[in-house]
């Protein structure tokens, strides 16, 4: 009986050090990828049983159904949002509040991630981070977009000129003071474009509401 025991013992304590060295490399794993699909994490052998003991753990972090990360691993925390909202939205366009806040144009700092989706999308579905989403027409939706790489990933986000006229498209919902701050501070950078401005007001049709402000700042 003690050897049976005895047994049993080791056995239990193999079993735990071959789960613990299994959960060390799905983590290394998904570390290394960034973000990591259910599908991808099977067909590197690991068993969805010791996947979701580390989502319980808080160790890895599902974005959204089938999709995985390990939490805040060396990212800024809203590069961390954005990266996330990238992988789990691919259409989206980090934008307005979110953008402005990115390019330091304001003091805000949104509790949400702003994004865009082409008008004909169907409503994202993300586990983390909110999110608060505008669907926006071709027009709209597609001028402006940059692209930040960050450890192989990219995120697409709305240049500075294309954020400036979005917010005073919004002004009367996110705030006029807002789009007019970060239209001052734009200005008052040593890289403002102000022909590319007005290109991007001429064709989002709102050139008559930014160009007296534009005025009032500069002349």
């Amino acid at each position: 009986m003690t050897k049976l025991w005895f047994f049993i013992s080791v056995s239990l304590v193999y079993l735990q050090i071959k789960r613990t060295k299994t959960m060390i490399e799905i983590i290394e794993y998904i570390k290394t990828h960034g973000y990591v699909r259910m599908k991808e994490l099977k067909e590197a052998g690991f068993h969805t049983r010791n996947i979701s003991a580390l989502v319980r753990s808080g160790e890895i972090e599902k974005v959204k159904s089938g999709l995985y990360k390990v939490p805040n691993y060396e990212n800024p925390e809203y590069i961390t949002s954005f990266l996330d909202t990238a992988k789990a939205i691919p259409k989206g366009v980090i934008c307005l509040m979110s953008a402005v806040s990115y390019y330091e144009l304001s003091t805000v700092n949104p509790s949400e991630v702003f994004i865009a989706i082409p008008l004909s999308e169907k409503k994202p579905k993300i586990n983390y981070p909110p999110i608060r989403v505008f669907y926006w027409a071709d027009r709209n939706y597609y001028l402006g977009i940059n692209e930040i790489k960050v450890k192989g990933n990219t995120i697409k986000i709305y240049d500075k000129e294309k954020t400036i006229c979005d917010l005073f498209r919004y002004r009367n919902k996110l705030g006029e003071d807002i789009a007019f701050e970060s239209l001052k501070n734009y200005l008052g950078s040593k890289t403002f474009d102000l022909n590319k401005l007005r290109t991007y007001s001429q064709k989002m049709r709102i050139k008559t509401v930014l160009q007296p402000y534009i005025k009032a700042l500069i002349g």
